[in-house]
Order: C-alpha cells, then structure tokens, then sequence
C-alpha cells in the first residue's frame, strides 16, 4: 500500500448544521497563506495525498469533505458512517459557495487571522467549479486560483426548464425508492479495483490506499463509498453558462486553467454538446488567466500525475 510521506490531522468544525471534516497538512506560520484543496463530485479530501507529498515546500494545507461527502455529516447522523441523513434532499452548488465562506472564517478565527484574509485556492472538477465561482463571489478573499479539469457545464436554453423540472422530480422519488443508492463492495480489494476500473492509471498501491478513505464499511458488514446518493440526483436548475463568465469576469487572482492530455469533455458529453475548444473560448472571461497541460493523465490527473500537478501549483503559487 502507498505510504504517506505528509501525514495529515482531522479537524471537524460546526458548520451550517454540519459536523464538517476538515484534512490538515503542516503547521501555520503567522503571516503565510494557507492553500486550500476543494475535491471533486464523489470525492474526498484524502485525494490530495499525492499532491501533498510531491510538494517540495512544506505548507499549511486544509482540505474539506464537502456536505454529502467523506466523513462529513449532517449534525445529529446516525452511526452509520455511510449515512448522511434524509434522502429526500438535494445539495444545490450554492450550497458549497456557503460553506465555503463559513470554513474561511472559521479558520480565520483559529489561526488569528484577519477576517476576511486571502488564500491560496485549488480546486478538482466539482471542485475547480466552486473555485472559480467562489474566486468571483469574493474576489478578495483569493489571492492565486488554481482550477484542476473544472470545466463547467454545457450551456443550456430557457426552453429546456419544464423538462430539467419534471427530471429532478422523478430523480427525487427515485432517490426515496432507493433505485438511486450507491453500489457496494465486500471488501477493500473491491473498492480498490473499483477505483482502477474507473482509472486505469492507477497503480495498486495508490489504490488500496485511496479505497480506505474513500469507502467505509456499513452497517451491513459491506464497504460502501463515502459518498451522499443524493448528489446522483439533476440539478432543478439549468446551467447559465453566460452568468458563470459574468462572475468570472470579477474574479482578481491570477488564475492557472490545467488539463489531462486525455480530453475528459470528449467522454462525458455527446459529439458537439460541449467541447474544449467552447470552454477555452468561455475562459476568455477570466481577466488574468494562463493554461497549463499535464502530458500521460486523465481527469485524475492528481492521481496520474501527481509531481506534475505539484510542481506546476507551486510555481505559480511562487
């Protein structure tokens, strides 16, 4: 199994009715930025290890397991640590803005920081989505952006409202059915080769190590993933594209865009729903913004790549 070579601490902190984890590299220094690591849709923060350790500066790094995800719980969970309360819910994106917000200030107020003070932001997919958003909400607040294969959404009309209703609708009654539930595995090896199967460049060792943080074991005796089925459910709201470049727009950090040499739009999207060449167009927005390609990775690229995407952060933190 992969060794750690930075070990991290666990802190949970009280916010909006959730016990959130927070993951924690290095000491603070007075006066330094902290760099914050915001992981992606079915993620968890233990998916920066690689990262971490393939640093060459010794920082103070936090990381959160967003609502719904890793060992973060709704206030008053059960012992089960696969259940993250109601399924009867949905987690709007703006929700993430918030907590974001409310974790910032927590951590303000620990470190004996001034309100409001800036800091270092990475973000992973769903992650670099909230990054560049939250960049733009408060633009004060981030002094460098990094944004790790967020690309957004395809862009969406005013006539596709009803039907993206009626889905969300019917994605809730499914979610309460249970047809919606994530899948389960007997052992640790399962998920391991889970997480292969879905990432073919990673080694075993990584994986074994990612499994034991991305899964736990339910109260069925199975390994289930940390993971809120909730978030399976469509957003009721459609995808603005043009109100996302207009907070962009506002976004003041130098801001570093990396991509896989693997085209993950290419994968997800239909032929010509959304391509790169859109996104790249829509980055235009963005007032200071520099591309940067990590060569042999897919959208995993942290785990891929990981004394690439190390290097290329520090750099441009530097």
């Amino acid at each position: 199994m992969y060794q750690a070579i930075r070990t991290s601490s666990s802190r949970f902190l009280t916010i909006r009715e959730q016990r959130y984890h927070v993951r924690r590299w290095g000491e603070y220094r007075p006066g330094s930025v902290p760099l914050v690591l915001l992981h992606g849709w079915m993620d968890v923060s233990a998916s920066f290890q690689f990262v971490v350790d393939a640093l060459s500066q010794q920082r103070f790094i936090i990381a959160p397991d967003w609502r719904g995800f890793g060992l973060t719980r709704p206030l008053g969970a059960g012992q089960d640590p696969t259940d993250y309360g109601p399924v009867d819910h949905y987690v709007s994106p703006a929700e993430y803005l918030a907590d974001l917000d409310f974790l910032l200030d927590a951590l303000d107020a620990e470190l004996g920081r001034d309100s409001g003070a800036a800091i270092d932001l990475v973000g992973h997919s769903m992650g670099g989505n909230t990054a560049m958003i939250y960049a733009g909400v408060r633009p004060g607040r981030v002094r460098r952006l990094v944004n790790l294969e967020g690309f957004g959404l395809p862009a969406t009309r005013p006539a596709q409202a009803a039907r993206r209703y009626a889905n969300w609708i019917d994605q809730l009654k499914a979610l309460e059915r249970g047809e919606l539930a994530l899948q389960q595995y007997d052992s640790l090896e399962g998920v391991a080769q889970r997480l292969i199967k879905t990432n073919p460049r990673l080694d075993a060792a990584k994986a074994h190590w990612l499994a034991q943080h991305w899964s736990a074991r339910n109260e069925a005796g199975r390994w289930q993933i940390l993971g809120d089925a909730a978030h399976k459910v469509v957003s009721a709201l459609l995808y603005r594209a043009d109100e996302a470049q207009a907070i962009w727009r506002c976004i003041q950090a130098p801001t570093l865009m990396v991509e896989a040499s693997d085209d993950s739009l290419a994968r997800w999207f239909k032929q010509g729903e959304y391509t790169l060449d859109e996104f790249h167009q829509r980055l235009t927005a963005v007032p200071d913004c520099r591309r940067a390609r990590v060569e042999d990775a897919g959208h995993m690229l942290h785990h891929d790549q990981p004394a690439a995407v190390a290097q290329l952060i520090e750099e441009f933190l530097d």
